[in-house]
């Protein structure tokens, strides 16, 4: 990913949702002015979901997908529309496909059920309104369209914007925290774990939220921290650390420089900072034979000293002494039950969308299990939970009803 692309995680997530043959391809083309997708009369032509991140007025940058048929049958059928519930998790906005010429119903009623129980925005797009004598008026609910002849395509595009722009208020990663003329530190291992070539996304992200703040970043290796900071001219308001060299980076930062984490800054960002937190507490209790979920929200390839699947569960086995059953996901992999583990600790989620993370939260939350991140886990284990939150005082707080 370039610095000049829009992460996933970052897009307004539109899906396209409906039966076989209801014409969701045709729709999505149409929307898009692209031919994104596969069209035929074949039924169940999409097999699965088809993800396109782009550039769409008036809304920006969003991912769009086009989901399979939602009736589908079989065996093959059933692990297709599997994959299209899973896309409801991360979806800001959905459409569903109607066929003008047929009836709303079972599988249509399902998934606007669906769309209200998760809190979805949803337009109801009834498609081939072409064929149709006489073409109702549209309502706050339903439009008419035909993706054939592009009647009230534009439409359906501005309704889609005004859903997906009543969202959340602004979210800061870093800049509300620091004053204008203020830097921070950022200290950046540059290890076999490194990407060749370029930042990590939540280190890109923290220099730009602190230029936006009119503040500065000045970046180290955590070998160089000690030293930088002992010779720098003015003290930096903070030092943010990678959570692989927590440790280092808090024997090294004297104690009235504030320290903090790209992942637990990544866990504010995302909404889930003080669940987390609290899950932390949940590994004092861990005992030999429970069950332990570590799940990354991208796919990478693993190096030797990967932080997922190596040294937190190093980590791990050194703080409980207890004999654990880890189990790893990444990507879109995210189990729907969670009531057999004793704890899940997943990554700071730089890479999906905060509804998908806010819903695989609740998931966990749902099977009663608590939950928490990279960066907090490390530093509740090396004991510096509370210095890496004090430059977030209302989370500060929690912590102290806690302990």
């Amino acid at each position: 990913m370039g610095l000049n692309d829009t992460p996933s995680g970052e897009r307004v997530h539109i899906g396209f949702f409906g039966r076989r043959n209801a014409g969701k391809s045709s729709v999505v083309n149409a929307f898009t002015g692209q031919e994104l997708a596969v069209v035929s009369d074949t039924a169940g032509t999409t097999t699965d979901p088809v993800y396109k991140a782009m550039e769409l007025l008036p809304m920006g940058p969003v991912m769009i997908i086009d989901t399979p048929g939602y009736d589908d049958e079989g065996k093959l059928g059933e692990l297709r529309v599997k994959k299209t519930a899973q896309v409801l998790g991360k979806t800001d906005c959905a459409v569903l496909v109607v066929d003008a010429t047929a009836e709303m119903g079972a599988c249509e009623e399902q998934l606007v059920e669906l769309f209200e129980k998760k809190k979805i925005p949803y337009i109801i797009t009834v498609n081939k309104c072409d064929l149709l004598e006489n073409v109702p008026e549209n309502d706050e609910v339903r439009i008419y369209v035909s993706a054939k002849e592009k009647i009230n395509i534009t439409k359906l595009k501005e309704r889609a914007a005004r859903l997906v722009n009543v969202r959340e208020e602004q979210r800061r990663l870093v800049g509300d925290l620091v004053e204008p003329g203020e830097y921070a530190v950022l200290c950046i291992p540059i290890d076999k774990a490194a990407p060749k070539g370029r930042l990590i996304l939540p280190q890109q992200q923290v220099i730009r939220d602190l230029l936006e703040a009119g503040a500065g970043a000045f970046t180290c290796r955590e070998t160089e921290l000690k030293a930088f900071l002992s010779s720098a001219a003015a003290r930096p308001k903070m030092v943010i650390t990678d959570s692989q060299v927590f440790a280092r980076a808090d024997a090294d930062t004297p104690k009235d420089i504030k320290l903090t984490s790209f992942s637990i800054l990544m866990a504010r960002y995302k909404g889930f900072l003080d669940l987390a937190v609290r899950g932390a507490y949940a590994i004092d209790k861990l005992r030999d034979g429970d069950r332990v979920l570590i799940s990354e929200g991208c796919t990478h390839h693993r190096q030797c000293e990967d932080i997922g699947t190596v040294k937190l569960p190093k980590l791990l086995k050194k703080y409980t002494g207890a004999e654990l059953e880890l189990v790893f996901s990444s990507g879109r992999d995210f189990p729907e039950d969670m009531s057999s583990f004793a704890l899940c600790i997943h990554c700071g989620g730089c890479m999906l969308n905060a509804r998908e993370m806010n819903s695989r939260m609740q998931t966990v939350e749902d099977c009663g299990v608590p939950v928490t991140n990279y960066g907090i886990a490390i530093a509740y284990m090396n004991g510096i939970l509370r210095r890496s939150l004090e430059v977030l005082p209302e989370t500060l707080k929690l912590l102290d009803g806690e302990d």
